[in-house]
């Protein structure tokens, strides 16, 4: 069985596939420093953020977050609303963060868009991750207040100012490229899937599974499992896969829980003979990056999804000004893989 041996080459390459999927639309940088100089408490900008405020709100101005909390990659997110916090409050703003509900489901979604619009606040954040969310988000703008989604929306287009986050199906493509080339061409494959419904996973999911298809016929996806985005249920998912299947190659994780399944690898100890690729740079995964599991992650800047957001719907409710020039922001992820661990997160320790 082929096993992995990821070069310096394949990352170039790698780099080269996101410049040209998403180098089209990138996160816009915050003013240069010398026109900060007027702007108090400039310096308290944290590192990892983009938008900075353009001015002192003359008024208190309330914001809040309506996020997840169902696994480690929302409680990177929260790090930055907390940062986002710290930060506008020099600017007049507080910011709320607010859990919409234990688990993923668009009846939280839309409860919590609700009690967003009842509590009056100037304008929120949120993750609205499934159609449907459009209705309620509508009714907010038309009250009055700014929106910003993240993360995953909507695909049906609603009143909000921006989204701003990762291009889920471009990202799914990229995932399926380098399953590809790990798996050489041929083999099994399984495919563990956060929440079905929910828009930013079904679009990595399709992205791969399609891109594979297409261009892969001799790898066959054996199913598609959902975990919920939780790492235990991911581990048990993998055991069953691997009896069922021993000689399965890979595993894709769209969502989370990526950690789970590399570490169902390890415990069989297949470390070596079948990769996960999956999502995120979070501590979790990163040991199994280092170990060698987890063959890919692909980044999605949780800490710019809290607080560049946060920023976004301050500045337009204050000066009514626009993130960009476009109302879909993509950020620009990064793969790490166990040969650009060292070099891309130097500061890691598993």
């Amino acid at each position: 069985m082929k096993q992995l041996s990821v070069s310096a080459k394949f990352f170039v390459l790698a780099v080269l596939v996101l410049t040209l999927v998403f180098g089209a639309c990138q996160k816009k940088d915050g003013p240069e420093d010398a026109a900060l100089s007027s702007i108090p408490n400039a310096g308290a900008f944290p590192d990892g953020g983009h938008y900075r405020v353009e001015g002192k709100s003359d008024k208190l101005i309330r914001i809040a977050f309506l996020g997840w909390a169902n696994n480690p990659f929302h409680d990177e997110i929260q790090k930055g609303v907390e940062a986002a916090r710290t930060y506008l409050a020099a600017y007049n703003c507080s910011v709320e963060y607010v859990v919409m509900g234990e688990d993923i489901t668009l009846p939280y979604a839309v409860a919590a868009i609700e009690n967003a619009i009842a509590k009056q606040y100037d304008g929120f954040v949120c993750i609205p991750a499934f159609d449907g969310t459009e209705v309620p988000i509508n009714r907010a703008v038309d009250t009055g207040q700014v929106v910003v989604t993240t993360v995953a929306e909507s695909t049906k287009p609603s009143k909000r100012l921006a989204f701003y986050g990762q291009n889920g199906y471009d990202a799914g493509v990229l995932a399926g490229q380098i399953i590809a080339q790990y798996m050489g061409g041929s083999g099994k494959l399984g495919v563990i899937t956060g929440v079905l419904g929910v828009t930013q996973h079904e679009m990595r999911k399709n992205g791969a599974t399609e891109y594979i298809a297409a261009n892969n016929p001799g790898i066959n996806v054996i199913g598609v499992w959902e975990n919920n985005d939780k790492a235990e249920t991911a581990y048990s998912l993998t055991n069953d896969m691997l009896t069922a299947n021993p000689d399965l190659k890979c595993i894709y994780v769209t969502a989370g829980g990526p950690f789970g399944a590399a570490k169902a690898i390890q415990d069989a100890g297949l470390t070596g003979k079948v990769g996960v690729v999956g999502f995120d740079w979070l501590p979790d995964s990163l040991k199994y990056v280092a170990t060698g599991e987890q063959i890919a992650l692909i980044s999605q800047d949780p800490f710019g999804m809290g607080f560049d957001t946060c920023v976004m719907v301050y500045n337009n409710v204050v000066f009514k000004t626009k993130p960009a020039d476009t109302d879909i922001i993509y950020n620009e992820p990064l793969v790490v893989t166990p040969d650009t661990l060292a070099e891309l997160v130097p500061d890691f320790r598993p």
